[in-house]
Order: structure tokens, then sequence, then C-alpha cells
């Protein structure tokens, strides 16, 4: 898990079992296992998988009970893992993609995750078809009218608390809440409905990268047995659950679900990022010259992040005399004065920040102060697919096009979606395998690289989660 979600949980005693060994059994086990499971997925007609946070190890998050894991260093009072990455620079792993194709394919009915990076739905998995039990660093959610926000920063607070915004709804305007819980918070119960909901109807529950020991969650897979179900384990650690599955194995996860994947004949789809960008011109004018304010900002208000920016430069290729900036703080701002009769086209290059694998994208700006433009606004969804679709032909990302333009007095303002990121996963099993002098340290040394070619992303949003493109009342 994230450190910083880690620090901000209040203090426990007792965080249950940790330091647990972890067992790797013999290849040529776990490839019979995976033939196994690969038929109990083929033959199941209603698949529910159970996460926890072995499958984000993968993407450079930490666990917390595993030999290196946050709670497990922390009881020996070693200090904290050295690979956490915060939650917004992690990209989905080699497993969180295979759900989303096994979701496609019909195989996958519902997902139950205990994790909170938020990962499962910046996958592209549908919200509708997710079940968080522990929240979602990454949301909030109005008390009110239940209305949910996806960001994409990290929320600042957890335990439900009040977050700086407001619900956007002008008949609402209720203050937002977080939606983490901390320990001795309540699970939600909408979200427990339905977990369990679909777990008395499964006929196989596989859960993944889970120790199973945080009740009640816990013990939401066995009610599939109850129902002549069957639970699949797989986990580096033994779990409290393993004699009563029918099949557990030992091994890392991505390592497995890409054996099952090949053996299902389905492929892993890339993940594509696409981050969202406002960029706002005003102006006044003063006898024949024109002062004007560039700022470049977050959909989610002035005072909202942007993480994947790290500078933004402004430059006027066909205007020597006006002089290039690199804005290098945020809020992004640039103040000018020109002349009101001569026009000028202005070149943004966004600059991004670690955890994006393309470096930049540019947005060109024709400014006329004296010429007037219309209106409009876009299909997002659609235009965020054929983006992706571009990207995914393409050996880098980058792609950016204008999502919705508004016109007022003195005043332009659009609305960009920039794909940042585009990983594509290698399935074949050998190259997930850890290094044999190091199998015990595999999980803590960034093995993301090893799962995944970086080439340069944020899949539509689902349908239940309102992202707005435009917000006044997120300006906190």
């Amino acid at each position: 898990m994230s450190l910083g979600y880690a620090e901000k949980l209040s203090y426990r005693e007792d965080v249950g079992t940790v330091g647990m060994p972890e067992i790797f059994e013999p290849p040529e086990l776990v490839q019979n296992k995976i033939e196994e499971l690969a038929a109990m997925v083929q033959k199941s007609k209603h698949l529910v998988v159970f996460t926890g946070a072995g499958i984000s190890t993968s993407s450079g998050i930490p666990d917390f009970r595993g030999p290196k894991g946050v709670w497990t260093l922390q009881r020996a009072g070693k200090g904290v893992p050295n690979a956490s990455l915060p939650f917004h620079r992690a990209v989905p792993s080699l497993t969180h993609m295979a759900l989303v194709e096994l979701e496609r394919g019909g195989f996958l009915k519902f997902v139950i995750s205990q994790n909170v990076d938020s990962l499962h739905l910046r996958s592209g998995f549908p919200r509708e078809k997710l079940a968080e039990l522990h929240g979602n660093s990454f949301k909030e959610i109005c008390p009110c009218c239940k209305t949910e926000y996806l960001r994409d920063f990290e929320i600042e607070t957890i335990g439900l608390k009040d977050t700086p915004r407001r619900c956007s709804d002008k008949n609402c305007g209720a203050r937002l809440k977080d939606t983490v819980l901390d320990w001795d918070d309540a699970l939600p119960p909408e979200e427990m409905n339905s977990a369990k909901e679909h777990c008395r109807s499964a006929d196989l529950v596989l859960c993944l990268g889970t120790s199973l020991q945080i009740t009640p969650a816990c013990n939401m897979p066995l009610m599939s047995i109850k129902n002549g179900g069957r639970v699949a384990i797989v986990n580096l650690q033994a779990t409290p659950k393993d004699k009563k599955a029918s099949l557990v194995i030992h091994g890392l996860v991505d390592k497995v679900i890409a054996g099952v994947m090949s053996k299902l004949s389905l492929r892993i789809p890339p993940y594509i990022r696409t981050d969202f960008v406002q960029l706002t011109l005003r102006h006044s004018v003063k006898k024949k010259c024109v002062r004007w304010t560039l700022r470049v900002t977050s959909i989610h208000g002035l005072r909202a992040p942007l993480p994947f920016l790290q500078s933004v430069k402004v430059s006027f290729p066909e205007r020597p005399d006006m002089k290039s900036v690199v804005l290098k703080e945020q809020p992004f701002s640039l103040q000018r004065e020109t002349s009101m009769n001569k026009p000028f086209f202005m070149l943004l290059t966004l600059n991004f920040s670690d955890g994006c694998s393309c470096l930049s994208s540019s947005i060109g700006w024709p400014v006329d102060f004296q010429k007037q433009k219309d209106s409009f606004v876009r299909d997002r969804a659609l235009v965020l697919k054929e983006l992706q679709s571009a990207a995914e032909h393409e050996t880098c990302g980058g792609q950016q096009e204008v999502l919705e333009r508004e016109i007022l007095p003195r005043a332009e303002t659009s609305i960009h979606g920039i794909v940042t990121n585009v990983v594509r996963y290698d399935i074949e099993a050998e190259k997930l395998a850890p290094p044999k002098d190091d199998l015990m340290n595999h999980s803590r040394s960034n093995p993301a690289k090893r799962h995944m070619e970086g080439t340069d992303c944020h899949s539509p949003l689902p349908k239940k989660l309102k992202y707005f493109l435009k917000d006044e009342r997120l300006n906190c």
C-alpha cells in the first residue's frame, strides 16, 4: 500500500499476522495448477475475483504483511519499504488489465477489492461491477445525493472526513467526503451487499494477492462454498482459508494470471491513460494593448494539483519578439501585455512528471483578440475512444484533443484530453519469473519494469462515476 495512506491510518497495535514467509512452488507444479485454474475459469458461469494488496506490488506499491510489507517492517523497527510509489504514479499491473479482458470476454462477473489505490478503476474496469470495500484514495462522495467524484489526485484525508470540495449539483452543494476507511470505520453497506450477493451466486471465487486476514471481508469468498461453489487462492503466503479452497497456488499473481490468459487464448490489453487539463486565457483591453493571463489548471478546480505535469513551456514560434518562458510551479500562470492588432500563435509544451512513459505533449493555440470564436462541446466518450485507439496503434503517447471550448466576454477556456501513458504487457510466463538469486525480494525491486514495456493514458471512466470536465464549484 502507499506509505502516505498507511501514515494516515490511526494507530493500531493488532494488525494481524505479519512477516510470514513467501512460498514459491516448483515451476512444474505451478504450471499444472495454472492449467487447472484455467479450466475452472473456462467452465465457470459466475466468476468473482477477490483482490488484495498482492496484485499491486508489481505496480511498485508495497503490501502490508509480506516479508517487506509496511506493517512487517514497522513492527520490526526497520522503517518503511524502499520501493514505495505515490498512488498517482502507479499503473495497473498485468493482473489488473487481465481482469478487464476477462470481464469483456464474459468470464468475470464481479470484482471485490480491498485495495484503495484506484488501479481497478484506472484500468478501465466497470464501476458497476466493482465493490471497493475499503474505499478509494482518489474518490470523493456526496453524503446527500451519493454522487461519486473520481479525481486524478489523491484525496487529502481518510476516515470518511469532509474534504475541501463541494458537490457540483446546483440543487445540492453539500461538502464532499473521502471514501477511505480507517480501522474502526464500518464497511460501506452498498459495497458489502453487492459483494455478498455475488459471492453467494458465484460458482468460483478467485482470491488474488490477499492474506485473507481482515474480517469481515475475508469470509466473503467462503459464501460461495455454501451454495456449491468453489474457491481458488493465488498468494505467495499461506492464508487461513487455504484448507477450504479447491485450489491453492503459491506463486506470483502476474505469472499465474498470464498463464491462465494464455491458456484461454485471451490477450492482455495495453493500459492507456488519458489525463485532462484546462487552459484559460483572460484579457483586458487598455488603449491599443491587451493585458492577458494564461492559466493551466486542473479540471477539478484552480487549487487542485496536476500530478502528471512537471512544467509548462510557453513559446511563440512565429513571434521572435515574444520571449518563451518555462512555468515550473503550480498553479501554472503567465501574464503578458501585447498589441491588440497583432495576433500570435502560442505553443504550450506540457512536460510530464515521472510515471508517464511519454515525455511531453504540445498544444497549439492561435490567439486573435479581435476575432470571435465559437463555443462547443464534443462527445467526450467518442473523443477519448479515438485517442485511445490512436495511442494503441502508435509507438508512443502524447496524443491530445480538445473536448470543449467556452467563449465568454474577455475569456476563453478549453479542456483537453491528453494520452500520458501507454503500457503494453508481456504474458510470457518465463519473463515474469523472479531472478533465481532474489526470489525473496522480487516484489520490492520495482518488478513492474519486468512485467511491462512502457511506450507512451486513463481509460474512459465507468458510467456510474461522475467525472466533471468543468466544475466551477470545485474552485476551492
